[in-house]
């Protein structure tokens, strides 16, 4: 069968056969390839002109009260595609979409604790998820985008503990509800690939990658002082610690204890998880925030270790204290050292100070920045250069040590060399409590120090070394610096070296909503493994430990899973009873969604194959633990034989499990106050009979209106599941993408959805109009683009009725070219999605404008390209308006149907008519339209100025405007051509 191709349509339209009616005919659809499909027909399908008296009345209906059932084709849609889902075993339900695995589109939102309900910022992320999903399935990529739970963790065993309820309960539960509220967005997901990590059949893998990590020595037990929750009484890691010393969820002051703990050894991978950052900041794949936030928790630092003598009494004491700097070249300018709390000296004089330990004992309840501190009596030290003959007499004498709450004891060595004049921490320091005494500036922006900052202020930058430096002076910093470390490490006073912020991840956690540790403890063997073939290692029943509220880790009370025999010498043993961090769960599980029913693997090699996650979608809250996390696992897990063997044995690869991350902003709920006392205001309380104008019920005061995040204090909260029954799930999409960029904060505002509503009505109303009318035969076979060549080959012999078609086709279809180019970089973007809908407003108002005078097939190819376009974003109601536009379509248009692509006509459809301003005397009088100047006129001034005055005396502003009462313009003094013929002046 001969076939015309049209690619921006997404149809191949068969040769009209010669009949003298319209038929109609069973269709089959079926898709050649990726890029396109074909429809297969024994007639013509019918294209359809559309009446004018028709469009004239659908323009002047009022929109606003005109309401679709949006909530209505919701429900018809989402039950086809449930029915279509079930029927995908049958090979004829596929419409004949093909399948090419090497076009696999991996889109991940970050997955939800199943907290009971979903909130708004759910529904953004998913939101946005759907929509770029369903683009790339429309340009022809075989989709993955799966949904799972989050659900092991504290907040549901506190749960269970203040219900008297299993957690498992709670949170099979709450998974219930937030499943069925997924449901409800019209969403995509692969519901075949759900996976929940508190069950067994995904927990079995996590312990069998601890295992892995075991055998390779990354998984180890150690004794450290760690951080302990004393109301959730559990181990938090550093990062769940905030800089006021509290706790990430329950708010508790962190105490300091020491205990046995595992730990994965992160610090292996530390070099290749800085060095590929630079692979991920191509291209912006990641946030630039993202990367700063992973490079500066990393924080590898360059410099050396430089030991300071120490004088106890006034006398050597054969001891130093050893200082990592990065800025050996400020050495001259040390004026004091501080140490942290954790300072083996500290520790040591504490003992036989009182004063010092209650200086201690106060430290946790001040700020990490604070300028706190305590000098330690009767202990000085001295400048390593003080040994050196050239070095100035200020930098010799000794120096007071302080015990200060701005050092952190696991970074260096936990102890600074305090540089009043080149470090704004240590200048802060000083000030609070040397105040008196002066700064020394060892370094300078230039030689003669005149562009130096101003005494108050530290430098801070490289320069070059002052008089300060003794014998250094005029030397540039970073060669001084240099010499310096070579000289001091000749004496054994320095060691040039690395330092790293990164510490391994410790994982365990003491509770009971959590992957238990497979490890067995034995008095003769020591830690065992599980042995692999007794996986998953279980979590027990436990009921009556929540039905009495008890605290606590109830599997150090449960003898009976406690207690069994060592794997390897048979004797008495322990079960480990520390579960680990929920962020192991989350570290892996998008490796497990492509292979989530796999008993004996987390994963196959195969599935592996589509690794790794092209898109990942989720807030800029989790930009350092869970990312870095995952960054470190997918590391870990390509170098095993989970991945393909190439893979595997490929060191040098760059091996980060997501290509592109984007990071949404938050939703922000409208916020009323009482504007004398600030109160937050319930709804109840509120007068909202104008909502332009919201009072205050009580006093009928102006209520103050604001944006704030949403929570249930503020009464801002807004239900998504309430806004879509209200609205629909395609209406609430359209409205959250459109009112803000994806990365930018969203202040929702209810009252804006009407515009949204407005518009989805009006193109609806328009794609109707143009399938109820009557057939057109005299419409060119194929396709637009065919039809509009075939047009422009003949400009020169139309008619002016024919010509007035040809603008209005040429004005639709070059908006329907634009809007593809635009429309489709903004998918492929992601951040701004919001234009997406407002380039699809743009084009809609073109169609409506111009409907009464384009032909009819291409206004029918135009409306197609704007549903496809639209379909991502609102699903079911462009399924509705596809199946209005082509009757005889079978299955979902997701299944069928293309994303449209631009075609060249561009340069065919210019427009015959360029806008030209009217001038009188210098002043804007108007604009009318001309035909563009013929070629011959080119390079003849006076000729140009004749024709152009001669066309505009034609329009019909001409003819009334400009021939007759005050601005009659036919007897200029002179007429002036400006800015390229672009505006005619007219001196009178």
């Amino acid at each position: 069968m001969q076939s015309i191709y049209g690619r921006q349509l997404g149809w191949t339209w068969p040769k009209r056969p010669q009949v003298s009616a319209v038929t109609t005919a069973k269709t089959s659809i079926s898709r050649p390839g990726p890029a396109f499909f074909s429809i297969r027909t024994n007639t013509r399908p019918a294209l359809h002109p559309v009446r004018l008296a028709q469009l004239s009345l659908l323009q002047q209906r009022n929109y606003a009260n005109h309401k679709l059932d949006f909530h209505a084709i919701d429900q018809k849609w989402r039950h086809q595609w449930k029915a279509l889902r079930e029927s995908q075993s049958d090979p004829a339900a596929s419409n004949g979409k093909l399948v090419d695995d090497s076009r696999v589109k991996y889109v991940l939102p970050m997955f939800p604790y199943p907290s009971g309900t979903l909130h708004l910022g759910h529904l953004r992320v998913y939101t946005i998820a759907d929509v770029i999903a369903r683009f790339y399935t429309l340009r022809g990529h075989n989709v993955l985008l799966p949904m799972g739970w989050d659900a092991f963790g504290l907040p549901a065993e506190n749960a269970a503990i203040e219900r008297g309820i299993d957690p498992a309960t709670w949170t099979r539960t709450n998974i219930a509800k937030m499943k069925s509220q997924l449901d409800l967005m019209n969403g995509s997901w692969d519901w075949d690939r759900e996976l929940t990590t508190c069950e067994p059949d995904f927990y079995r893998h996590t312990q069998k990658l601890f295992l892995m990590l075991h055998e390779r020595g990354l998984a180890y037990q150690a004794e450290s002082e760690v951080n302990w929750d004393p109301v959730d009484m559990t181990v938090l890691a550093n990062e769940q610690v905030d800089a006021n010393g509290s706790s990430w969820r329950s708010g508790a002051k962190v105490e300091k204890r020491r205990l046995k703990q595992w730990f994965f050894r992160i610090s292996e991978f530390r070099e290749e998880l800085l060095r590929d950052l630079e692979v991920l900041n191509k291209d912006d794949a990641w946030p630039e925030r993202v990367l700063s936030m992973q490079k500066n928790w990393l924080g590898k630092s360059t410099g050396a270790t430089i030991k300071f003598p120490v004088l106890a009494m006034g006398q050597d004491s054969h001891a130093a204290i050893e200082v990592f700097t990065t800025r050996p070249d400020t050495l001259f300018g040390v004026q004091y050292l501080a140490l942290a709390s954790t300072h083996p000296i500290v520790k040591s004089l504490a003992l036989s100070d009182p004063e010092l330990q209650a200086f201690l004992d106060t430290l946790p309840g001040f700020p990490r920045d604070s300028k706190v501190g305590y000098m330690l009596p009767q202990l000085r030290a001295v400048n390593p250069l003080a040994y050196h003959e050239g070095t100035p007499e200020a930098t010799k004498a000794s120096i007071p040590i302080y015990v200060a709450s701005y050092v952190l004891g696991d970074y260096g060595e936990g102890a600074v060399m305090g540089v009043p004049g080149h470090d704004e921490r240590d200048h802060a320091f000083w000030k609070e409590h040397r105040y008196d005494e002066p700064v020394r500036y060892v370094l300078a922006a230039s030689e003669d120090e005149s562009t130096t900052a101003l005494r108050n202020e530290p430098f801070v930058e490289h320069g070059v070394m002052t008089g300060h430096s003794g014998p250094f002076e005029g030397k540039p910093s970073v060669e001084g610096s240099k010499i310096l470390v070579a000289m001091l490490e000749a004496a054994g006073l320095a060691n040039p070296m690395d330092k790293w912020r990164l510490r391994d991840w410790l994982i365990s956690r003491q509770r009971y909503w959590g992957t238990p540790i497979p490890i067995i403890h034995c008095r003769q063997c020591g830690p065992v493994p599980v042995p692999e073939d007794q996986l998953p290692v279980t979590l027990p029943d436990v009921r009556d430990h929540w039905t009495h509220g008890k605290p606590g880790n109830p599997l150090e009370k449960t003898p009976d899973w406690v207690n069994v025999s060592c794997p390897k010498c048979g004797e008495a043993a322990k079960r480990e009873t520390d579960t680990m961090d929920t962020f192991v769960d989350s570290s892996w599980y998008y490796a497990r969604f492509t292979d989530p029913h796999n008993e004996q693997q987390p994963f196959s090699q195969e599935a592996a194959r589509q690794l790794p996650v092209d898109l990942y979608i989720g807030g800029i809250e989790h930009a350092i633990l869970h990312l870095l996390y995952a960054r470190f696992i997918y590391k870990f897990m390509a170098s095993t034989e989970l991945f393909p063997p190439t893979t595997a044995a490929n060191e040098e690869s760059t091996h980060e499990p997501f290509t592109r991350l984007i990071t949404q902003g938050m939703v922000h709920g409208k916020t009323f106050s009482d504007p004398s006392s600030g109160r937050f205001l319930k709804p109840d309380e509120l007068d909202l009979s104008n909502p332009a104008e919201p009072k205050v019920a009580s006093t009928g005061a102006t209520a103050t209106v604001s944006f704030e995040k949403m929570s249930k204090s503020k009464y801002n909260g807004v239900d998504p599941t309430d806004f879509i029954a209200k609205y629909g799930a395609d209406a609430t999409r359209a409205h959250m993408l459109f009112q803000a960029p994806v990365s930018d904060i969203l202040n929702w505002d209810e009252e804006k959805i009407i515009g949204v509503t407005r518009w989805l009505s009006r193109l609806y109303d328009y794609v109707k109009s143009l399938a109820e009318t009557e057939p057109d035969t005299t419409d060119s076979d194929g396709s637009a683009t065919a039809h509009l060549r075939e047009q422009a080959r003949r400009l020169d012999e139309m008619t002016e009725a024919e010509l007035s078609r040809w603008d209005a086709d040429a004005a639709i279809w070059r908006s329907v070219q634009s809007t593809i180019e635009s429309v489709t970089a903004s998918y492929q973007k992601v951040y701004p999605i919001n234009t997406v809908v407002s380039d699809l407003m743009g084009l809609t108002n073109t169609l409506h404008e111009r409907s009464e005078t384009a032909s009819a097939l291409v206004q029918r190819e135009a409306a197609s390209a704007a549903i496809r376009m639209l379909a991502p974003i609102t699903p079911a109601f462009a399924e509705e308006c596809w199946t209005v536009l082509y009757p005889g379509a079978r299955g979902s248009m997701f299944q069928t149907a293309a994303f449209p692509e631009p075609d060249d006509t561009a340069p065919l459809l210019q427009p015959r008519k360029q806008p030209v301003a009217i001038q009188i005397n210098g002043k804007l009088r108007g604009v009318v339209e001309i035909p563009k100047p013929p070629a011959r006129l080119e390079g003849d001034a006076e000729a140009l100025r004749e024709w152009m005055v001669a066309e505009m005396f034609k329009t019909e502003e001409g003819k009334t405007k400009f021939s007759e009462g005050a601005w009659d313009v036919r007897k200029p003094k002179r007429v002036i051509l400006a800015r390229g013929g672009k505006t005619i002046n007219f001196v009178v």
